[in-house]
């Protein structure tokens, strides 16, 4: 009963531990031994031997309970008291071993090598272990679950209880020395000892080897289709017609390659010739040479050869005197005719190293390798009919050519000027914080009104009919009357200041208008014009009545325009387009130009907008007047740039002179003759014939004539204003010296 009971246990072990393999065949009864060997071996388990112990034992030791108990195990272990579902741990399977006796184990056993025959009799390597039936799932789902898969019955397989940490794991790698050769078991949880195949097949797989270790990856190919004429070929395909008709196109190459033979463009391979080879350095290149024959070809610069000036041993006619020696270190380099000294030495050996032969050897290979081999074609154009065809300063005459008269007296630089417009009287302002009055044809000083402060600007009122001179101080514009020339002139403008009446109730003005007193009155002083912030220009208009002033400040109050006969001041703009530098009027017409740092705006005083904007591409306006006709406009910069406008033809600039080298401080037209003059701070003055032509198809005439200089340059300042005589080709200039220069 022990037998059969056992046997059929195993039988039912093997049948659901292998599903999946074919069924097994019945065992010969010719083997009646088997089954006392099994039996034999069940008191070596009793004694505690390990070498018996079957999968199943082997997996419920390990705490993971085995897929392959059938039910008639199960049942003997609940006739035995054993719990099936409390059969996890160790501790309560071996309880369950002892709770069940000695006659259990020979079936256990039994059972064991009857499975242990089918499996090593049918297993093969390329199968898996099927007692996990997980599926074909991810395990990593698994890793928060205490088990690990399904058996075939549906039951959990539990996965190994690992109670150690990490130092009793360190402890069991150093105690284990298969340990290097452990893996664990991703289905059943079970670590695995690889086997020396396993390992070696491993480490052929991380070199990047096959798999299989009698595989030759270089072994002879097997040449299927080889030239060899067989009695059954592959294909009996008749040959093609091309097979035995030459080609044409192999024709043409064979023909170019005969013909380049016989040119002798093609040269046979000969031998190296293993000689060294020289190049003479005075030798002259064989005229029938590939680059000889080259009609354009410029040969290499030779050098000379060497004389008896350079031999270590000259004959005494080239060895040079002591004054010779010292006037030829006091020549420059460029005039020697020699660019050394002959010297004697007793012998060869004497002779001492030259110490200019680096610098002679490298600016040898610069002519070598710098000069052209080859003559480019060139236009041959002459020069001349590149410069434009502009008349001779002869032919445009008049205009100033020379300094008159230096007007001395000012301490300090000289800021601006104004010449009177009948030509007589010139008023100059400076930082010594006084204004001179010059009489123009003697250079002598009429007059000095101290004004207590910087003068910015001074401006001569055009009206002949009135002998005013308007002064920026600061934050006020004083209206002197010089008292010069005609009395009646000078009479009549302090009867005309004097017949204005204050009005009743006075308008709220931007600025305030205050009569001079009686002390100032004897200064020349008639109105003071208070502003709140200070005044950089002062400009008048051409009839004398209005003037216009530039405060430094921001907003729409930059610019102010008064009325000298009513003593009104108004602001033009109610917003501002950027720091205004210079404004102007129309001398025609109705029309106030106002300039800022990069752009210069025409407005219409009567209809009140804005005409025209120009550009004139510059970083920075400084100075800017307008031609007497009022077509043209010139604009001065620091950038060194004078920007000639057409106001007929375009908002951008017509002409860009960069003449100067420094900034430009002031430009100016002449009243009544074609030219306009520049003053920058490089100390020059530049006058230019500009003649406007009334016919609009015909373009300005531009032409630079006289370039003038005298003043010095201080604090790098140079000229600081220029301005024309009213009548005669004559140009002022104040500069940074001190001094007032007539340029006739």
């Amino acid at each position: 009963m022990v037998g059969a009971r056992g046997t059929g246990r195993a039988g039912a072990a093997a049948e659901g531990a292998r599903p999946g393999k074919r069924p097994q065949e019945p065992e010969p009864e010719s083997e009646p031994e088997e089954p006392s060997l099994l039996c034999a071996r069940a008191p070596g388990l009793g004694d505690g031997s390990d070498s018996g112990l079957s999968d199943s034992e082997e997996s419920v030791y390990s705490g993971l309970e085995d897929s392959g108990s059938d039910s008639s195990e199960d049942s003997t272990e609940e006739q035995d008291g054993a719990s099936g579902g409390e059969g996890h741990g160790r501790t309560e399977k071996m309880a369950g071993q002892q709770a069940a006796g000695t006659p259990s184990s020979p079936p256990r056993t039994e059972a064991a090598g009857a499975r242990g025959q089918d499996e090593y009799a049918e297993d093969s390597s390329d199968e898996e272990d099927v007692r996990n039936t997980v599926g074909n799932v991810p395990l990593q789902w698994y890793d928060d679950f205490p088990h690990v898969g399904y058996d075939l019955d549906g039951r959990r397989i539990y996965k190994p209880v690992r109670t150690r940490d990490e130092l009793d794991q360190f402890l069991d790698k150093m105690d284990d020395p298969d340990y290097w050769r452990t893996v664990q078991d991703r289905m059943t949880g079970h670590d695995l000892r690889l086997t020396d195949e396993q390992v070696a097949l491993v480490q052929r797989l991380q070199r990047g080897q096959f798999g299989d270790a009698s595989f030759d990856p270089y072994e002879p190919a097997v040449d299927f289709f080889s030239g060899d004429l067989m009695i059954h070929p592959v294909t009996n395909r008749p040959a093609d017609k091309r097979s035995f008709i030459p080609s044409l196109v192999e024709k043409e190459k064979v023909s170019r390659m005969v013909h380049a033979i016989k040119m002798g463009w093609i040269q046979p391979r000969r031998p190296r010739d293993t000689a060294p080879s020289f190049y003479d350095l005075w030798a002259q290149e064989d005229p029938n040479a590939v680059l000889g024959r080259h009609k354009m070809h410029v040969p290499a610069p030779k050098l000379a050869l060497p004389g008896h000036a350079e031999s270590y041993n000259p004959p005494p006619e080239y060895l040079p005197s002591e004054e010779e020696s010292l006037a030829w270190e006091q020549q420059e380099p460029s005039e020697r005719k020699l660019n050394f000294l002959p010297r004697k030495f007793p012998s060869l050996r004497a002779v001492p190293a030259y110490g200019r032969f680096v610098h002679e050897r490298f600016e040898r290979c610069l002519d070598l390798y710098l000069c052209p081999r080859q003559r480019k074609m060139r236009v041959n154009v002459d020069p001349e009919d590149l410069i434009p065809k502009l008349p001779r300063p002869r032919d445009l005459q008049p205009f100033p050519t020379c300094q008159a008269l230096v007007y001395r007296g000012h301490s300090d630089l000289v800021r601006c000027l104004s010449v009177s417009p009948g030509g007589q009287w010139l008023a100059s302002g400076s930082d010594d914080g006084s204004v001179r009055l010059w009489e123009v044809a003697t250079a002598r000083c009429m007059r000095t009104v101290p004004v207590g402060g910087l003068v910015k600007s001074v401006s001569w009122n055009p009206n002949p009919t009135i002998c005013l001179v308007a002064v920026a101080v600061e934050d006020a514009v004083l209206l002197l009357n010089p008292a010069l020339g005609d009395r009646l002139v000078v009479g009549s403008t302090d009867q005309l200041l004097g017949t204005f009446t204050p009005p009743a109730e006075p308008a709220l003005q931007p600025a305030r208008w205050l009569e001079a007193s009686e002390e100032e009155r004897q200064g020349g002083l008639r109105l003071r014009i208070c502003h709140d912030k200070p005044v950089t220009q002062v400009t008048w208009h051409g009839r004398g009545d209005y003037m216009a002033v530039v405060l430094a400040a921001q907003g729409h109050t930059q610019v102010l325009i008064h009325q000298l006969s009513r003593r009104r001041s108004q602001s033009p703009f109610r917003r501002s387009h950027g720091q205004v530098q210079r404004v102007a009027f129309h001398p025609a017409r109705p029309f106030l130009l106002v300039a800022s740092q990069h752009s210069v705006r025409l407005y219409h005083l009567l209809r009140q907008e804005l005409t025209k904007k120009l550009m004139p591409n510059c970083k920075w306006v400084s100075s800017m007047a307008v031609h007497p006709a009022g077509d043209h406009l010139i604009c001065g910069s620091y950038d060194s740039k004078l920007v000639w406008f057409d106001l007929d033809l375009s908002t951008r600039p017509y002409r860009v002179l960069r003449h100067h080298k420094k900034a430009l401080r002031a430009v100016a037209f002449h009243p009544r003759y074609p030219l306009f003059a520049s003053g920058s701070d490089d100390g020059s003055v530049i006058v230019c014939h500009g003649m406007v032509y009334n016919d609009l198809l015909q373009n300005p005439l531009l032409v630079p004539v006289k370039v003038l200089r005298g003043h010095t340059l201080t604090r790098d300042l140079g000229v600081l204003d220029v301005a024309f005589h009213p009548t005669q080709p004559w140009v002022f200039s104040s500069g940074a010296d001190g001094t007032v220069r007539l340029f006739s």
